[in-house]
């Protein structure tokens, strides 16, 4: 029954790895990195429900609470980056740091 699980886990990581590399916009990039989160939470909960252990499942909550934190900065940063350029498009982000026109 865990191979099912695993499978379902690498097919969300494979999704993730897919839209980080063939999106450009922002937004869409974030939620690809979620679904990596969520494909390694997944693998990590199966495996330790299928040794009777509690450590995968304690490791995959304080994944899901960094996540969290980490989704209120993105979204601080999104609206950051569309006041100043006016676009979510990765392409046009080459240099954070400063303005180069």
């Amino acid at each position: 029954m865990i191979h099912r699980y695993l499978i379902l886990s690498v097919l969300l990581f494979c999704i993730g790895i897919v839209g980080l590399i063939s999106r450009r916009n922002i937004i869409i990039i974030y939620m690809s990195v979620e679904l990596l989160l969520n494909g390694v939470n997944l693998a990590l909960v199966a495996v330790a429900s299928h040794l009777q252990s509690s450590d995968g499942q304690i490791i995959a909550m304080i994944v899901v609470a960094i996540a969290a934190a980490e989704a209120a900065l993105f979204m601080a940063l999104f609206v950051l980056l569309f006041r100043t350029r006016r676009s979510l498009d990765a392409n046009i982000f080459t240099l954070l740091g400063g303005r180069r026109d």
